[in-house]
């Protein structure tokens, strides 16, 4: 990382902490289920609703939350000019409009759960705008990213989890391999430092155990996503997918994928905001996942390398 990709990067880092207040998990109904489980070399996380209390319960794009003001806001944060009232309007129409099209172009190639790089999507809003004359002003690379978070940080506010920086170095300190498989933008890697003031690395998890859809643009319950670290882990550190388990609060989008590639499963129940049960759903009518832990601090005791 270069000098200057360092100071954006502290810069998003020092917005994501200004924007961002506590908030505490909701209970759930959910019992703890707490079974030994011997062999476990890795363990893998998904981020919001698991790592992360999320106010939305999940990532923000993956639903309309549909903030006229948070947008406008945004806008005015990066340094745009003009009509930034009705920009907002206007752009939280055409933000959703971009990503269902992407969505659907996707889906024409074949992926069946598309995802997007946000910052693809916003340029071409910034764009629009501009065209219709409801703002002014300069986009670079740089602006569309912080447009990115300053709205991601509005719409979804998130919070560490209680115990999860504890939980992981307790990991780190075994030592297990960490890594993260999530559905994500450009930013999520940002929030550890942002709100637990550490990078990843220093929390013990590795960059190459770390999956991020917007990088694939294709988002979970893909199983695609889990493929490479796998076959990383069998590779380098000779783990089979026996000896990992995956950590995560959907039944569907976690719970379902690592146990068609042989993972063991820990069904996160501790926010309801993010309780993602997924009854309806014939692929999650019989799933069981392997423990169900309520405070991510259950983990460490319940898993033996041997």
């Amino acid at each position: 990382m270069n000098i200057k990709t360092a100071q954006f990067h502290a810069l998003l880092i020092d917005r994501i902490r200004q924007l961002s207040t506590p908030l505490e998990p909701r209970p759930t109904p959910i019992p703890a289920r707490l079974p030994r489980l011997k062999g476990i070399r890795a363990v893998l996380f998904d981020v919001y609703g698991t790592l992360f209390i999320s106010g939305s319960g999940d990532i923000s794009i993956a639903g309309e939350l549909s903030n006229q003001d948070a947008l406008t806001e945004a806008l005015e944060s990066v340094g745009m000019r003009g009509n930034l009232q009705e920009a907002g309007q206007t752009g939280i129409r055409e933000f959703f409009a971009v990503i269902d099209a992407a969505h659907a172009k996707r889906r024409q190639e074949g992926i069946a759960t598309p995802e997007v790089d946000v910052r693809e999507e916003w340029t071409t809003v910034v764009r629009q705008l501009q065209q219709t004359g409801l703002l002014r002003g300069t986009i670079t690379q740089d602006a569309i990213a912080r447009l990115g978070v300053e709205y991601e940080c509005r719409v979804n506010p998130v919070w560490p989890m209680p115990d999860v920086a504890e939980t992981l170095n307790a990991l780190k300190a075994r030592p297990f391999r960490l890594g993260i498989v999530s559905n994500a933008q450009f930013h999520t890697p940002l929030l550890f430092p942002a709100l637990l003031g550490a990078s990843l690395p220093e929390l013990g998890v590795r960059q190459d155990l770390c999956v991020w859809s917007y990088q694939l643009l294709e988002a979970k319950p893909s199983v695609n996503l889990f493929q490479g670290v796998i076959a990383r882990l069998q590779q380098h550190d000779d783990i089979s997918p026996a000896e990992i388990i995956y950590v995560g609060n959907d039944m569907l989008n976690d719970i379902w994928p690592a146990t068609q590639l042989g993972l063991k499963t820990a069904f996160f129940a501790g926010d309801q905001r993010s309780l993602r049960l997924r009854k309806d759903d014939p692929r999650c009518a019989s799933l069981e996942p392997d423990v169900i832990i309520t405070r991510l601090s259950q983990l460490p005791d319940l898993l033996d390398t041997v």
